[in-house]
């Protein structure tokens, strides 16, 4: 199940039956368990400790679309203020120097970072701070990793899931909010720091 229905059926449960029926508290009764993660069977789920990557430290307030940012910041240990500025110039360099469609909508919404960025802008910044690109998904060959514990390697990692990247460090998510959807988030690939 994906997070959002997750949480609903979970409240549905907790509001009008008794905890021992949608919890493992009752051995005699896990077959009613609807929570019952497949990752348990698969492997650990990761820790996660929330963390914006210094957005409010440089003085960035209210939500954005900046998970690129955030998650360069904290696996590379830059100031998040330095990547968004990199970003922003490497937007606006990309946008000036190429007529694709990725360049007319940068000129059309601007170089900000905020706005999101894409894999053409970010994939040569993150390597250029001495990172590996490691694709763990083929066209065609289904997910063959998730966001668990036992299916990333240990280190800096920034971790490509469906628009979205994370930070991963020594199997711990640092971000604004759980991303692994309890160990079922398939990852495309990782950065990982040499």
């Amino acid at each position: 199940m994906n997070g959002f229905v997750e949480r609903q059926v979970h409240f549905f449960f907790a509001q009008n039956f008794p905890k021992f029926l949608y919890t493992s508290d009752c051995p005699m009764l896990n077959f009613l368990n609807l929570f019952t993660r497949l990752s348990n069977s698969r492997g650990q789920e990761l820790g996660f400790q929330v963390n914006d990557g210094g957005r409010e430290l440089a003085g960035f307030k209210g939500g954005a679309g900046d998970c690129v940012v955030r998650a360069i910041a904290i696996a590379a240990q830059l100031p998040y203020l330095q990547v968004y500025e990199d970003l922003r110039a490497a937007n606006a360099a990309y946008a000036d120097q190429r007529n694709d469609k990725l360049a007319r909508r940068l000129n059309a919404r601007g170089a900000s970072p905020r706005n999101g960025n894409h894999r053409n802008v970010f994939h040569d910044y993150i390597v250029g701070h001495g990172f590996d690109w490691v694709p763990t998904m083929q066209v065609g060959a289904g997910c063959k990793v998730h966001l668990l514990a036992n299916e990333l390697p240990s280190g800096r990692l920034i971790v490509k899931v469906s628009k979205h990247l994370t930070a991963v460090i020594d199997g711990v998510i640092q971000d604004t909010h759980n991303p692994s959807r309890g160990g079922s988030r398939c990852v495309y690939g990782y950065y990982i720091l040499r």
